[in-house]
Protein backbone atom coordinates (compact mmCIF):
# COMPACT_ATOMS: atom_id res chain seq x y z
CA UNK A 1 0.00 0.00 0.00
CA UNK A 2 1.49 3.40 -0.93
CA UNK A 3 2.51 5.83 1.78
CA UNK A 4 -0.31 8.39 2.00
CA UNK A 5 1.93 11.17 3.31
CA UNK A 6 4.27 10.86 0.33
CA UNK A 7 1.38 10.92 -2.13
CA UNK A 8 -0.09 14.03 -0.50
CA UNK A 9 3.34 15.68 -0.54
CA UNK A 10 3.68 15.08 -4.28
CA UNK A 11 0.29 16.70 -4.93
CA UNK A 12 0.73 19.61 -2.51
CA UNK A 13 2.18 21.82 -5.24
CA UNK A 14 -1.26 22.18 -6.83
CA UNK A 15 -2.77 23.62 -3.64
CA UNK A 16 -2.49 27.23 -2.50
CA UNK A 17 -2.29 29.86 -5.22
CA UNK A 18 -3.35 27.46 -7.97
CA UNK A 19 -6.58 26.66 -6.13
CA UNK A 20 -7.33 30.27 -5.12
CA UNK A 21 -6.89 31.80 -8.58
CA UNK A 22 -8.46 30.19 -11.63
CA UNK A 23 -7.25 30.18 -15.22
CA UNK A 24 -7.54 33.51 -17.01
CA UNK A 25 -10.26 33.61 -19.67
CA UNK A 26 -10.62 36.20 -22.43
CA UNK A 27 -14.12 37.36 -23.37
CA UNK A 28 -14.74 40.27 -25.78
CA UNK A 29 -11.24 41.65 -25.27
CA UNK A 30 -11.42 41.57 -21.45
CA UNK A 31 -9.40 39.11 -19.36
CA UNK A 32 -11.15 37.50 -16.36
CA UNK A 33 -9.27 35.76 -13.53
CA UNK A 34 -11.57 34.12 -10.93
CA UNK A 35 -10.63 34.40 -7.24
CA UNK A 36 -11.81 32.06 -4.48
CA UNK A 37 -11.31 31.55 -0.75
CA UNK A 38 -10.00 27.99 -0.42
CA UNK A 39 -9.40 25.70 2.52
CA UNK A 40 -8.12 22.12 2.41
CA UNK A 41 -7.39 19.56 5.09
CA UNK A 42 -6.02 16.05 5.22
CA UNK A 43 -5.50 13.40 7.85
CA UNK A 44 -4.13 9.91 8.12
CA UNK A 45 -3.76 7.07 10.56
CA UNK A 46 -2.46 3.59 11.06
CA UNK A 47 -3.04 0.52 13.23
CA UNK A 48 -2.33 0.13 16.95
CA UNK A 49 1.14 -0.45 18.41
CA UNK A 50 0.28 -3.86 19.90
CA UNK A 51 -0.18 -5.41 16.47
CA UNK A 52 -3.70 -6.66 17.23
CA UNK A 53 -5.43 -4.04 15.13
CA UNK A 54 -3.66 -3.62 11.80
CA UNK A 55 -4.82 -1.02 9.34
CA UNK A 56 -4.23 2.28 7.66
CA UNK A 57 -6.52 5.09 6.71
CA UNK A 58 -6.66 8.60 5.47
CA UNK A 59 -8.93 11.24 4.17
CA UNK A 60 -9.15 14.78 2.99
CA UNK A 61 -11.43 17.46 1.81
CA UNK A 62 -11.73 21.06 0.87
CA UNK A 63 -13.99 23.96 0.10
CA UNK A 64 -13.83 26.86 -2.32
CA UNK A 65 -15.98 29.99 -2.00
CA UNK A 66 -15.98 32.21 -5.11
CA UNK A 67 -15.15 35.77 -4.05
CA UNK A 68 -15.10 37.52 -7.42
CA UNK A 69 -12.96 38.12 -10.50
CA UNK A 70 -10.09 40.33 -11.55
CA UNK A 71 -11.02 42.03 -14.82
CA UNK A 72 -8.36 43.52 -17.09
CA UNK A 73 -9.66 45.91 -19.73
CA UNK A 74 -8.15 48.84 -21.58
CA UNK A 75 -8.93 51.05 -18.56
CA UNK A 76 -6.81 48.84 -16.28
CA UNK A 77 -7.15 46.06 -13.74
CA UNK A 78 -10.18 45.98 -11.43
CA UNK A 79 -11.60 43.53 -8.87
CA UNK A 80 -15.33 42.84 -9.20
CA UNK A 81 -16.64 41.01 -6.12
CA UNK A 82 -19.31 38.34 -5.89
CA UNK A 83 -21.48 40.08 -3.27
CA UNK A 84 -23.43 36.97 -2.22
CA UNK A 85 -20.24 35.05 -1.40
CA UNK A 86 -18.62 38.07 0.26
CA UNK A 87 -21.65 38.46 2.52
CA UNK A 88 -21.56 34.74 3.36
CA UNK A 89 -17.93 35.14 4.46
CA UNK A 90 -18.20 38.61 6.03
CA UNK A 91 -21.31 38.19 8.20
CA UNK A 92 -19.87 35.43 10.44
CA UNK A 93 -16.55 37.31 10.65
CA UNK A 94 -18.23 40.55 11.74
CA UNK A 95 -20.37 38.67 14.29
CA UNK A 96 -17.35 36.96 15.85
CA UNK A 97 -15.33 40.20 15.86
CA UNK A 98 -18.22 42.04 17.53
CA UNK A 99 -18.54 39.38 20.24
CA UNK A 100 -14.79 39.48 20.87
CA UNK A 101 -14.70 43.28 21.13
CA UNK A 102 -17.67 43.24 23.52
CA UNK A 103 -15.95 40.74 25.80
CA UNK A 104 -12.69 42.69 25.72
CA UNK A 105 -14.49 45.92 26.69
CA UNK A 106 -16.32 44.14 29.54
CA UNK A 107 -13.04 42.70 30.81
CA UNK A 108 -11.33 46.11 30.72
CA UNK A 109 -14.18 47.74 32.67
CA UNK A 110 -13.75 45.34 35.61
Amino acid sequence: MPNIALELGKNAGSFGVNSAYGNTQTVDGAEFTPVALTCTGFGGGSGGADGAAEGEGGGGGGIAIPLGVYVRREEGLRFEPNFVSLLAVAIPFVWVAGRAITRIIRALKK
